[in-house]
Parts: C-alpha cells; structure tokens; sequence
C-alpha cells in the first residue's frame, strides 16, 4: 500500500465490461511530508475521493480486484481509502 494524492479524474466514453460503472482517479504517490514521488498512476476509486485528497493505493491486481469486489476486473491498481490523518 502507498501514500497518494488524487490529481485528476478519468473520463472516458468508452469502458471495458469490468470498468463500467468504475469511477477512475489520476493518483500520484507521495511521502509522508506531502511530498510528490514517482510518478502518478490511474487507480479504480472505491472509496469516493475527490480532487486533493489524500488516499491511501494498493497496486497489485489481485488485492485491486478484491477491494473492488471484482476477480475479473481489468485493475491493477485501486483507492482502498481516504486518509484523514497521518501519525508517527
């Protein structure tokens, strides 16, 4: 699991079977300063995030198709959380 900022939604006309009804978020790691690492990602949105938020990505397939409830979905990477608090 990995730190990240949502910063930007996908949209798209056309989905995959396994995509519909999947809201897709353009997700970017951070560290636990805030701080930008890597390079950002589109991730499945299971958590209802929205622009800014900090949430908290799981980019592995199988554990994605399992958050998403899903074992067929077309994801590697999800939102499993919005994080409201980081702490030593």
């Amino acid at each position: 699991m990995k730190l990240a900022r949502v910063i930007g939604n996908v949209v798209s006309s056309v989905k995959t079977e396994s995509h519909s009804h999947t809201k897709l978020m353009v997700v970017h790691p951070i560290d636990e300063n805030n701080q930008l690492i890597g390079s950002s990602l589109i991730a499945a949105d299971n958590s209802q995030a929205g622009i800014g938020d900090r949430v908290l990505i799981i980019e592995e397939g199988g554990s994605a198709r399992q958050v998403l409830k899903n074992s067929t979905a077309a994801v590697d990477a999800v939102i499993a959380g919005i994080i409201d608090e980081v702490r030593d």
